[in-house]
């Protein structure tokens, strides 16, 4: 049995460590573009900032893919022939499988304004991305970021470690308007501000200005010009699905998977950010881009590719993140709408975070802690917590068991309701009696 896996990620890593832990003697060969294989792509933040070193973004070494009997190929794939059961390489020929998985991620939406490609315009896709950042900020005084969610905001404090002045341009009136609420907005701002960074709002680049093929600056909507010696950018991710498409998988945003990760094809699975998933709390399929729905759907996949028939069951995402300096969990269904600063879905964020279904929102606290819970009929249905995370997990169990709260919801929505409280106090009488 020979299993091919496309994509170095978590998804396809994970997939492998599942196919081996049910068959010894498969052969398995792991195909991957990126040069450095498989690292930590939410450990890039952290290594901006000087945090962690380089060396820590790797979990796995050499000799752990010789252990594991693993054929590692530096290549890309070009083309699937299904019913030939063959993958075309770029460098390597034509390779055959029994199973494939096709777990090769997603990309940045790029920049598309005039100066997008100067020296000194940034994303942060891959670890490249990151090593370039560093080697510019050691000679720039200021920058621009452009964009919303998780990733603009990790350039913006990479940045800002790096002693760069920031300007941060917002389309709209706050930061991340579709995931976040008024007030979550305002504290990652203010937190933002006594870092240094100058938060512009309703401004939008339309080009970036260079002088000698090097960035000088960006002009606005408006007219007004910052001078700056970087363009970072945030805008969105897109699944890769060109390969998909073209080989006959059904694909929509992402490629359309059922509940084992298959796809239309036979023997021919997909997991990680290139997915799209059945959603049971929504009844649509959706693309996640969280480190741990693409894990588990890697491993999901990776035992069914050996010959098991294992569900995966998709539940309430879950990430917990930093926003300027702010620990911060995400649970669930917590926003709705368009952000004007994101194209799509941004990295470590989830279609399902804003999917959300009639309810009642109770929030309490300030400043650097704050809860927020999106209450349903009788059950909560998604969660914020900024700041002291001592609920968060208790959160995270009630909301994918949809615990029935019916008998604390018209408490929880009182004024002024010790909400923190209510909700410990339930927390510990229900994982009593159901956990």
């Amino acid at each position: 049995m020979r299993y091919v896996i496309l994509g170095t990620g978590v998804a396809g890593i994970a997939a492998m460590e599942a196919i081996r832990s049910v068959d010894a003697t498969g052969e398995i060969v792991l195909i991957g573009d990126d040069p450095h294989a498989y690292y930590s792509r939410p450990g890039l933040a952290y290594y901006l900032t000087g945090e962690l070193s380089e060396i820590h973004l790797f979990p796995y070494k050499r000799e752990d893919y010789q252990r594991m009997k693993v054929r590692y190929l530096r290549d890309r794939a070009i083309k699937i022939n299904p019913e030939g059961r063959l993958v075309t390489l770029q460098q390597n020929g034509v390779i055959g499988f029994d199973r494939l998985l096709v777990a090769v991620g997603s990309q940045a939406v790029r920049l598309a304004i005039p100066g997008a490609d100067l020296e000194g315009v940034l994303k942060l896709d891959h670890l490249d991305d990151a090593r370039r950042i560093l080697k510019l900020a050691r000679r720039a005084r200021s920058a621009v970021v452009i964009g919303g969610g998780i990733t603009a905001l990790e350039l913006v404090e990479g940045l800002t470690a790096n002693r760069t002045r920031v300007h941060y341009l917002m389309r709209g009136d706050r930061y991340w308007s579709n995931v976040l609420d008024e007030d979550e907005s305002r504290i990652v701002e203010k937190r933002l501000e006594h870092e240094g960074v100058q938060i512009h709002k309703h401004a939008e680049a339309v080009e970036i200005l260079g002088k000698r093929g090097k960035v000088k600056g960006v002009r606005l909507a408006d007219g007004r010009q910052l001078k700056c010696d970087l363009v970072g950018y945030g805008i969105g991710i897109k699944p890769r699905t060109t390969l998909a498409r073209e080989s006959g998988l059904t694909v929509d945003r992402g490629i359309l998977v059922d509940e084992g990760l298959r796809t239309n094809m036979p023997d021919i699975f997909a997991a990680g950010d290139v997915a799209q998933v059945y959603d049971p709390l929504t009844g649509k399929a959706m693309v996640d881009s969280l480190w741990g729905p693409a894990r588990e759907q890697g491993y999901v996949a990776g035992l069914n590719m050996a010959g098991q028939n294992r569900t995966y069951r998709k539940i309430a995402p879950f990430n917990v993140t930093r926003l300027a300096g702010l620990t911060t969990t995400i649970i669930g269904t917590v926003g709705s709408g368009r952000d004007e600063d994101l194209v799509g879905i941004a990295r470590g964020d989830s279609e399902t975070w804003r999917s959300l279904p009639d309810a009642i929102s109770a929030q309490s606290g300030f400043d650097v802690n704050r809860l927020r819970l999106m209450i349903g009929k009788n059950t909560l249905i998604g969660a914020v917590v900024m700041g002291d995370q001592t609920l968060s997990r208790p959160l995270q169990h009630l909301i994918i068991s949809q615990a029935d709260i019916s008998s604390l919801q018209e408490t929880l929505l009182a004024p002024n309701a010790p909400i923190a409280d209510l909700i410990a106090n339930f927390w510990t009488k229900w994982s009593t009696q159901y956990a």
